[in-house]
């Protein structure tokens, strides 16, 4: 079998240290903001000519903690819960031959910045900080946006939010620019879909921060940000 080595040309700088908590898929929680800087040799402000035009961008990138020997064919959908196993390329799951992942995510802004030459800010993204990015291609509404598309089994799946309780002397220990993000991460149910378990007190490390918490049928309260 042939193998093609492909470059890492970016990579992303996210309020997430860990998979845990990160977004099922982009877009989910569009209050959150992701700086993707480029690797030097990709810093060349021709390669990023016309882009502030696009309002979305595609990002193709690579999850390291999917990288393993070997592969399966099903994989478990956190989209059903967990509970059922569909075809690998049935799925976005990153967890597949090529451990590549797809997001769709906003162009908030082009700023040409000392430290790294210019980077792109984005909202709603869903990936670790540190994440190898491959490719970034334009969103095109004419030809990306499918009005008759149907989405499988994800239509038939449910969403799973929850109602957040967060203390506002606790939401207030966050920075004021993170803490819609941060209600809206936890709004997804962050747990591990096979932990369902109501006394145990969950921690989730976002912006530098571990924010720890508890579920209770569809309530989540939080303890503590630390």
């Amino acid at each position: 079998m042939d193998t093609v080595s492909i470059q890492v040309i970016a990579r992303m700088h996210s309020d997430f240290s860990s998979k845990f908590g990160i977004p099922r898929q982009s877009g989910l929680v569009e209050a959150l903001r992701s700086t993707i800087v480029f690797e030097p040799e990709y810093r060349n402000d021709d390669a990023l000519r016309g882009i502030e035009d696009f309002s979305h961008l595609w990002i193709v990138w690579q999850f390291s903690e999917a990288v393993r020997q070997g592969w399966s064919p099903t994989v478990r959908p956190p989209r059903l819960g967990g509970n059922a196993r569909m075809g690998v390329f049935a799925t976005r799951s990153p967890f597949r031959p090529n451990n590549l992942g797809l997001s769709c995510v906003r162009l908030l802004g082009v700023e040409r910045t000392e430290k790294y030459g210019t980077v792109l800010h984005v909202g709603g993204g869903d990936l670790m900080d540190g994440t190898p990015i491959f490719d970034i291609k334009p969103y095109i509404p004419y030809s990306d946006c499918k009005q008759d598309a149907t989405g499988g089994f994800t239509d038939r799946a449910a969403d799973f939010l929850l109602e957040v309780n967060f203390p506002t002397a606790l939401l207030e220990k966050l920075p004021m620019e993170k803490r819609e993000a941060a209600i809206g991460v936890l709004s997804h149910d962050p747990r591990p879909s096979y932990q369902r378990d109501a006394n145990r007190v969950y921690g989730l490390t976002f912006a530098g921060f571990n924010i720890r918490f508890t579920v209770q049928q569809n309530l989540l309260t939080v303890l503590a940000v630390e």
